[in-house]
């Protein structure tokens, strides 16, 4: 039987897709470490500069206002590029776009590093944050181009290990960096540590880490990127902003203009579809159970993890009045915990959808555990009390980040595997601007008027903000039945 060669976009013949590099010597797993570096410290940054404010408002004489931007704008950005990122990863190549991301990531923590003043400190941010855009969503199609199948559980656990670690050890590390101040620095080598490590991950990735590109990847929906931005920018730039100014009107109308664009939104992607074009996001992945339950899960969970850092970060600091070094020092017992099992999730992929719920539960009777510790101690909390429940938030996240990942992607084709990649990382930072944004009115609401390092004031705000995270915690256990267990179809 003869076959008719595909043809592209203009009915010429279409180049041949080359199939991803899984045979011997490709070395996927070498590939997988040096990307998961990017992935390291595209989420370090985002938590490592959180310790530093302090000294940089210090030194820079920053006000409050460009404080605020210098924490938020590299969030801005880097949610706002992502499905940008991982689209353009399809089209030119994820490894062209990796290296593109790492390298403009990199020069950007020069310009922070060096930056006289906080309006450079700013617009550095903001590059910083375009570059972890396109690194970020490589990692995910990387691991479904590259892995084998049946290697793809250890493979997310390592993912979500990475993560763990980065988002944990970002106080520990910035605490440890500022107190050694080395050549009387202060703030600057939060940012000078990421050059050497990405100058060597740079050399390395473009010798080890193969090219890949989506199959049939067409150029760049424009009005739907543009479409996409602006919505998102009315919806995170509220929760990012609003607090720090109060809640003004604008933030609400943000808010609420954010409803309409989106639906602007899906309206020109479904146009670009029915021309048959190549939409940024299909929306008929949302119409998927697997993908459009666990989206939902992702959202809820970084709402949880994102919001219960910042609380334990306040209290810690500004309650229990630890320096940065101590308040990180607390969170090894989580991170340790959150590392380990994200490390067993991956070996324990044949329990399927238990696992999920095992750590739900874990992560659930943890925050719980906090929220009557807390209540309960009242002036007397201290930090090495809460570790027993904070050992049992990592162990719990660490088993429930992991396989929920491999679930949202695991059933999603090689061609729209940088899509679907794009929109789950969009969600993990959607899921944790609205997270924060909800639990500072409840912690600093509870707080009121509490003096500075009021351990008893302080407590009582962390058990009323924790109430959240129990909420969270008890949502996500109610809508796992409703998951596909993946245990089931590699059974079948």
């Amino acid at each position: 039987m003869t076959q008719t060669p595909p043809v592209d976009a203009t009915g010429r013949p279409a180049a041949p897709v080359r199939p991803p590099a899984r045979q011997a010597g490709a070395a996927p797993w070498r590939a997988l470490t040096l990307v998961l570096v990017g992935a390291f410290m595209a989420v370090l940054d985002t938590f490592i500069v959180l310790v530093a404010a302090p000294a940089i408002q210090a030194d820079l004489h920053s006000s409050p206002a460009d404080v605020q931007l210098i924490l938020a704008g590299y969030q801005l950005t880097y949610a706002l590029a992502l499905i940008t990122g991982a689209r353009l990863g399809d089209r030119y190549g994820r490894k062209r776009l990796f290296l593109t991301g790492m390298a403009l990531f990199t020069l950007a923590s020069v310009g922070c590093a060096l930056a006289p003043g906080s309006g450079a400190l700013i617009a550095a941010r903001l590059v910083q944050g375009l570059g972890a855009a396109a690194m970020f969503p490589q990692v995910f199609a990387v691991i479904q181009v590259l892995i084998p199948e049946a290697e793809r559980p250890r493979a997310f656990g390592a993912l979500g290990a990475v993560i763990g670690i980065a988002t944990m050890s970002g106080q520990l590390v910035g605490g440890l960096l500022i107190a050694a101040d080395l050549f009387g620095s202060s703030w600057r080598p939060v940012f000078w540590v990421n050059v050497p490590v990405g100058v060597v991950t740079l050399l390395l990735a473009g010798r080890f880490v193969p090219e890949s590109r989506a199959p049939r990847a067409r150029r760049l929906d424009l009005p739907g990127a543009v479409a996409l931005t602006v919505a998102l920018c009315l919806l995170v730039v509220p929760l990012v902003e609003g607090r720090a100014y109060g809640w003004p009107l604008w933030a609400w109308l943000g808010l609420a203009a954010s409803v309409p664009a989106f639906a602007a939104f899906g309206l020109v992607e479904r146009r670009v579809d029915a021309r048959g074009g190549a939409p940024l996001v299909r929306l008929r992945l949302f119409g998927e159970r697997p993908f459009a339950v666990g989206m939902t899960l992702v959202v809820l969970m970084y709402a949880g993890i994102n919001s219960f850092f910042l609380i334990l970060s306040l209290t810690l600091q500004d309650g229990l009045g630890l320096d940065a070094l101590g308040a990180g020092l607390v969170y090894t017992p989580l991170a340790v915990a959150f590392f380990a099992a994200s490390l067993i999730a991956g070996r324990l992929a044949r329990f399927g959808r238990r696992v999920l719920q095992l750590g739900a539960l874990l992560g659930g009777v943890g925050f719980l555990g906090t929220l009557l510790l807390a209540a309960r101690a009242g002036a007397a909390l201290t930090a090495w009390e809460l570790a027993p429940a904070l050992v049992l938030v990592g162990a719990g996240n660490g088993l429930l980040v992991t396989p929920l990942l491999n679930a949202v992607l695991g059933t999603v084709g090689p061609e729209e595997v940088g899509m679907a990649s794009g929109v789950l990382s969009t969600g993990q930072q959607i899921g944790g601007a609205v997270g924060v944004a909800v639990v500072g009115v409840l912690y600093y609401g509870t707080l009121g008027g509490g003096a500075h390092h009021a351990i008893g004031a302080y407590g009582q705000a962390l058990a009323a903000a924790v109430a959240l995270n129990v909420a969270l915690s008890a949502a996500i256990s109610a809508l796992l039945p409703l998951l596909p267990d993946p245990a089931a179809g590699r059974r079948a």
